[in-house]
């Protein structure tokens, strides 16, 4: 059952439209412009400077790009693990080992998406991570962060409650997409950190 939005209230389905139609008017070069900007400010951030081991994703399509960030991390020495989709939304995980171990794959009617081509290690290996970077769409004022829709991300947030894992979580977007609001429901976790190309902001302190 879809939440009912109270007056004031954004509408999850509204807002990630509206939010979808921005980001494809990115040109070519906006995307790369903000893509290394991201990565510098993702790479000042304590949490990733620590880790060991950081949960990420390959962006697609007109996502904030991830993939300075990443290989940039593998440069630091930092395990970097990537999802692979399950016919059931759920998350696999597999190491990356650089732009050469991606492989593409379609996914039924939707975007196809990169995901490591190599030994599966199972949707529990992102309980080893320091840091999870998460995809989405929009994050408020208190940390709650709008997903596309598809519930891959709400299981990997249970799967690390479940284990009593506290990786630090971080969701990266466009400056424009910090807003005053964002739907939330009872199961939604909200995130430690956003990263946007002019800055971080906070929703908890660093531990």
């Amino acid at each position: 059952m879809r939440p009912i939005a109270r007056p004031g209230e954004p509408d999850k389905r509204s807002l990630r439209r509206e939010i979808l139609a921005v980001r494809n008017r990115l040109t070519a070069d906006d995307l790369r412009e903000k893509s290394a900007a991201l990565a510098g400010r993702a790479l000042e951030l304590p949490e990733l400077a620590r880790a060991g081991t950081v949960a990420a994703y390959v962006s697609v399509g007109s996502e904030p790009g991830t993939l300075a960030l990443l290989d940039a991390l593998r440069a630091r020495g930092v395990r970097v693990l990537l999802p692979a989709l399950l016919p059931d939304n759920d998350l696999d995980w597999g190491a990356y080992e650089g732009q050469g171990s991606l492989a593409r794959v379609q996914h039924g009617g939707r975007m196809a998406l990169f995901e490591p081509a190599g030994e599966r290690l199972g949707p529990d290996a992102v309980t080893t991570a320091d840091a999870v970077l998460l995809p989405g769409l929009a994050v408020d004022a208190r940390g709650m962060r709008l997903g596309r829709g598809g519930g891959s991300y709400d299981r990997v947030l249970a799967r690390l409650e479940r284990a009593g894992a506290h990786p630090a979580l971080v969701v990266l977007l466009y400056d424009s997409e910090v807003v005053g609001l964002v739907p939330a429901e009872p199961h939604d976790r909200p995130v430690d950190a956003v990263v946007t190309p002019a800055g971080v902001r906070r929703f908890r302190p660093a531990s």
